[in-house]
Order: C-alpha cells, then structure tokens, then sequence
C-alpha cells in the first residue's frame, strides 16, 4: 500500500505498508507532483512498515517518472522516514547525503513526534 497525502501546506505524509503495485505507484506518485506543484521548502514525513519490494511494474513506473520526480525534490528541504527496520533507516539517511539540498533523518517508528518536531524546527 502507497499512500500520499498533504496535512498542512508544505507537509506532506507518505504512508508505505506492505509491497506496491504498479497502479498504486502510477497513482500516488502522480498525486505528489500535483499536490506539491506550488511548494517551496516542503516537508515530507514517510512511515513505512513490513516493508517488501515493490512489484517490477511498479519500479518501473518509478523509473519512467524519474525526470518529474527529479524536479520534485527541489521543493522539499526536509524529510523524516519512519521505519521499522533499522536497516531502511540507515539505508534513508544514507540517499540523504547523495541528495543536495534535501536533509533526510530516519526515526523508529515509535518516534513519530519527534519526528514531526525535526521537521518543524
């Protein structure tokens, strides 16, 4: 399950839970450029769980918006990743250093507050 959605005007949830079909990838990646067409130092909080590979359909989907998504990132400063394996967090703050200008710190998933709180400050 992917999951997109916008709380406040530059914050903005990505809910994964599971693994992804190409349909909700298509759907909810379409959905974030949408709504983060007029953002300017967004905020993106993910909360992942049982997290499994995506379907081949849906990395490719993923790869086919990869321009978009490219130009997207240039929107947000900030991203916090809720996880429940230590290894996805490590894995999250690791892309963060290979990403200018988008500062990514990973959080247990007990940690949702502080967080938001790191986004916030």
């Amino acid at each position: 399950m992917l999951k997109v959605g916008k709380e406040t005007e530059n914050l903005f949830t990505i809910h994964l839970d599971g693994r992804i079909s190409a349909e909700e990838m298509n759907e909810q990646l379409d959905r974030l450029i949408e709504l983060s067409a007029d953002v300017s130092k967004g905020k993106l909080l993910y909360d992942v769980r049982n997290f499994r590979m995506p379907e081949f359909g849906a990395l490719m989907v993923e790869f086919r918006k990869l321009p978009a998504l490219f130009g997207l990132l240039r929107r947000f400063d900030k991203a916090a990743v809720l996880a429940d394996e230590a290894w996805l967090r490590k894995f999250a703050e690791w892309e963060g250093a290979l990403l200018p200008g988008l500062e990514i710190k990973s959080f247990p998933l007990g940690e949702e507050q502080a967080a938001r709180d790191w986004l916030a400050g």
